[in-house]
């Protein structure tokens, strides 16, 4: 696979590669917000000065969502195709999304402001997801849809995403290990 690493993601895995022993330290005390303001209190800035600061910051966002589940070791599957339609982020997987809706998450990254091609993905997203609570979007900026939406910024209610879907999956039976505790 000879694809062409995004700048954004290449910037963000050097950080995280260099801060490791602070963000592992951080990650074993379950401070999975403060990991991910670290993060964005370091690589928000460069990132949202590149050309595309939406698709830019959904690359980050896309980045930062890959290494929380993967430390936080919550099932996922990113960057998938179900039905003929890209799917971001699907907790905890394609295969209990198609025999039970209820218990499955679907993580839309739109890498766009435009508010007619986010309304056109979730129309599609809800062909597939129809429990439409169950499908939430991280934007570069809040733009007042009815779905949870998290907005990726310093300050911004993004860091509280990796609780919230710890919160889900406990919910839904998922999390059988319950790492993070609610």
């Amino acid at each position: 696979m000879d694809e062409e690493v995004h700048p954004v993601k290449e910037y963000l895995f050097v950080y995280i590669k260099k801060s490791e022993t602070k963000l592992q330290e951080l990650l074993a005390q379950s401070k999975m917000d403060e990991v991910i303001d670290d993060i964005l209190d370091n690589c928000y800035y460069k990132t949202s000065l590149l050309d595309d600061k939406e698709e830019s910051l959904g690359v980050l966002a896309t980045g930062i969502l890959h290494y929380m589940l993967t430390n936080a070791m919550l099932s996922s599957q990113r960057k998938v195709e179900h039905q003929g339609i890209e799917v971001d982020i699907v907790i905890p997987d394609l295969k209990t999304l198609e025999q039970d809706a209820k218990k499955t998450l679907i993580i839309c990254i739109p890498k766009t402001g435009d508010k007619k091609i986010i309304s056109e993905k979730l129309e599609k997203m809800k062909a597939i997801q129809p429990e439409k609570q169950n499908i939430w979007l991280v934007l570069a900026q809040d733009l007042e849809f009815e779905n949870k939406t998290f907005v990726i910024k310093k300050d911004g209610n993004f860091s509280k995403i990796i609780f919230e879907i710890a919160q889900f999956v406990n919910v839904q039976g998922h999390n059988k290990f319950k790492i993070l505790r609610i």
